[in-house]
C-alpha cells in the first residue's frame, strides 16, 4: 500500500509539472506573438511619420527586416547570443543553425521546465529583428534600400547577439551584476546606437536644415502613427511580460501594471514639456512620449512599484521633446525620433534600475554605467564601420533627384496611394 501511495503521489506530481510546463510554454508563445505584432506597430508608426512619397519604401524595409532577422538569428545569431560554456565570457559560438536537444532535454527539461528550446529561439528571434526596425525609421527617406539591408544582415547576425550575450547569455556583464530585464539597453539602445551611426554618415534630408533655421518635414498620416503606437503598447505586454520567462502570475501581472503606468506617464510628461517648449499641443511628441515611457521601464519592469514606474515614465516622456530639439540643433535628422525614444530613453531606463526599485544603489549605478558604455561603444563602432564601408563602396544615399521624387517611385516603381 505504501509503495502504491508513493507511485500515486509521483504520478500526481508529474501531471502537475506537465501542466505547469504547458501553461508556461503557452504564455511564452503568446508573448512571442505579441512581440511579432510590434513589427506591425513599427510599420504603421514609421509609415505615418514619413512623407507620402516614401511609404512603400518604409513598409518594404519593415517586411524585409522581419525576414532577415529571423533567418540570420537562426543561422548564427541565436548560438552567438547563447553559446553556453563558461559564464562571464566576452564571446562564444555554439555553431550554425539550431540543434534541438534530444528527448526531454529540449522540452520539459529545458530552461527549468518553463518553455521548450523552440520557444526560446522564436521568442528571442522576434527581439533580434527589432533592432534594425529602430534603425530603419531614423534613416528613412534618403537611404538606399540595398545597402540598408546589407547593414541589417550584419547588425542582427553579429553585433546584436554579441552584446546580448554579455548579459542574457551569461557573459561578463551578467557576472558583474548588470541588470536589463527586457532590453532598455540590450535591444532599444543597441538599435538607437545603430541609428545614430547611420544618420551621422547619411546626413539630413534635403531642405531640413536651412539658413533660415530648421524646416519641419511632417509625416503624411498621424492616424497611422497613432495606430502604430497603440499596437506597440499592446505588443509591449509580450515584450516585457514574456521576459519573465514563465507564466508566473504575480510577476507577469506586476510587469503588465508597471509597463502600462510608465507608458501613460510618458504621455503626460511629453505633453507637458512639449507644450511648455512649443506652446501648442504636439501629437507626435505625445506618441513618442508613450514609447519613451515604455522604453524607460523595460530595463526594470519587474523591479518597480507602480509609483516608481510612473516616475520613470514621466521623466522618460519629458526627455523626448528636449532630446528631439537637441538632435535637431546638432543637425542630426531623425524623421521618427528613434534616437530620442530608443537611445536616450533606453540609457535613462537602464540607469533607473540603480535609482529606483529593488536594486537601487551606488554600486549598481556604476555597474549600469559600465554596461551602457561598453555596449554603446561596441555597437556604435560596429554600425559606424559598416555604414562607412558601405558609403565608401556602393554608397548609402540616393541621389537628389530620387530623394525629391520619393523612394516609392525611384526604388519600387509604385505608390502607396492613388494620386
Amino acid at each position: 500500500m505504501q509503495a502504491q501511495a508513493i507511485d500515486t503521489a509521483t504520478q500526481a506530481l508529474e501531471v502537475a509539472n506537465n501542466g505547469l510546463f504547458t501553461a508556461n510554454n503557452t504564455w511564452m508563445l503568446v508573448s512571442t506573438a505579441l512581440v511579432f505584432i510590434m513589427h506591425l506597430g513599427f510599420a504603421a508608426l514609421e509609415s505615418g511619420f514619413v512623407q507620402q512619397k516614401n511609404v512603400v519604401n518604409i513598409l518594404f524595409k519593415n517586411c524585409m527586416i522581419v525576414a532577415i532577422g529571423l533567418l540570420s538569428y537562426y543561422a548564427v545569431g541565436f548560438n552567438l547570443m547563447y553559446p553556453g560554456g563558461d559564464p562571464g565570457a566576452y564571446f562564444g559560438f555554439a555553431g550554425f543553425g539550431l540543434t534541438m536537444p534530444e528527448g526531454a532535454a529540449g522540452l520539459i527539461g529545458y530552461a527549468g521546465g518553463a518553455y521548450t528550446y523552440w520557444t526560446d529561439f522564436i521568442f528571442q528571434a522576434m527581439f533580434a529583428a527589432t533592432c534594425c526596425t529602430i534603425v530603419s525609421g531614423a534613416v528613412a527617406e534618403r537611404i538606399k534600400l540595398g545597402p540598408f539591408l546589407i547593414f541589417c544582415v550584419l547588425f542582427v547576425t553579429i553585433s546584436y547577439p554579441i552584446t546580448g550575450m554579455w548579459k542574457w547569455g551569461a557573459g561578463w556583464l551578467d557576472a558583474m551584476g548588470f541588470y536589463d530585464f527586457a532590453g532598455s539597453t540590450l535591444v532599444h539602445s543597441v538599435g538607437g546606437w545603430g541609428a545614430l551611426a547611420g544618420i551621422i554618415l547619411l546626413g539630413p534630408r534635403a531642405g531640413k536644415y536651412t539658413r533660415n533655421g530648421i524646416k519641419p518635414i511632417p509625416g503624411h498620416s498621424m492616424p497611422l502613427a497613432a495606430i502604430g503606437v497603440f499596437l506597440l503598447w499592446f505588443g509591449w505586454f509580450g515584450f516585457n511580460g514574456g521576459s519573465v520567462l514563465s507564466g508566473d502570475p504575480g510577476l507577469v501581472s506586476l510587469v503588465f501594471v508597471t509597463t502600462s503606468m510608465a507608458a501613460a506617464a510618458g504621455a503626460i510628461g511629453a505633453f507637458v514639456v512639449s507644450y511648455v517648449m512649443f506652446k501648442y499641443y504636439d501629437l507626435s511628441m505625445v506618441l513618442n512620449g508613450i514609447l519613451g515611457g515604455l522604453v524607460g521601464i523595460t530595463a526594470g519592469a519587474d523591479l518597480m512599484s507602480p509609483g516608481e514606474a510612473i516616475m520613470i515614465g514621466l521623466i522618460a516622456g519629458a526627455i523626448i521633446p528636449m532630446s528631439v530639439v537637441f538632435f535637431d540643433k546638432m543637425k542630426l535628422d531623425d524623421p521618427v525620433g528613434a534616437t530620442s525614444v530608443h537611445l536616450v530613453c533606453g540609457i535613462f531606463g537602464t540607469l533607473a534600475v540603480a535609482i529606483w526599485g529593488d536594486k537601487a544603489g551606488m554600486g549598481q549605478l556604476v555597474t549600469q554605467l559600465t554596461g551602457i558604455v561598453a555596449i554603446g561603444v561596441f555597437t556604435f563602432t560596429f554600425a559606424f564601420l559598416v555604414f562607412f564601408i558601405l558609403k565608401a563602396t556602393v554608397g548609402i544615399r540616393v541621389d537628389e533627384e530620387e530623394e525629391a521624387r520619393g523612394l516609392d517611385i525611384a526604388e519600387h516603381e509604385m505608390q502607396a496611394y492613388k494620386m
